[in-house]
């Protein structure tokens, strides 16, 4: 009886609304916004994670260290990523919090597609994550897929792209997340 009452409440409540972020992107490269949509029903601890950080403001002012043509745009260092921080420690670090255990899905990696930076670990996705500029087929099954752009990929596009030193320093100016918002 207990079990059928907890199932009636459950679904009394109706659908989940939705999780989703909006990213104000600036450098160089890009400027705008971007509109993403939190899979929280793929990734629920991932994207558990990117709202909670998102909330706290830990993204806000974190560089994209890795962007590679035709492949990706990776952010998400809160703990050596700020801008003005040291950059040849960027991309090296996650947060306070610990590793997530990795939620694949059968979801592919096309081209917006948002998914979970990790050391060769599938168990280490932490706070850095990545949008795709196009599709590669090699990461699926191999990455935690946590959303995908509904708006603004014009902006992702623009993202600065980089290379790093001799040192693994990126090098110039990079774009960055100027401040990143949880919406419904």
């Amino acid at each position: 009886m207990r079990k059928a009452l907890t199932l009636l409440a459950v679904l009394a409540a109706g659908p989940a609304l939705a999780t989703g972020l909006e990213i104000d992107i600036a450098g160089e490269g890009a400027n705008g916004t971007v509109t993403v949509d939190l899979f929280e029903d793929v990734a629920p601890n991932h994207v558990a994670r990117i709202t909670e950080l998102a909330e706290a403001g830990a993204y806000d002012d974190v560089v994209f260290h890795r962007v590679i043509d035709r492949f990706m745009a990776q952010t998400g260092d809160v703990q050596f990523g700020k801008l003005g921080g040291d950059m040849r420690l960027a991309g090296r670090g996650g947060s306070d919090l610990p590793d997530l255990a990795a939620e694949f899905s059968d979801l592919s990696f096309e081209r917006g597609v948002i998914g979970m930076a990790r050391s060769t670990d599938p168990d280490s996705a932490n706070s850095q994550f990545f949008i795709m500029f196009a599709p590669v087929p090699g990461l699926n099954g191999q990455y935690t897929v946590v959303g995908e752009v509904t708006d603004g990929m014009d902006v992702v596009d623009a993202i600065k792209r980089g290379v790093r030193g001799q040192n693994g320093a990126v090098m110039g100016q990079p774009d960055r997340m100027v401040a990143v918002r949880v919406i419904d």
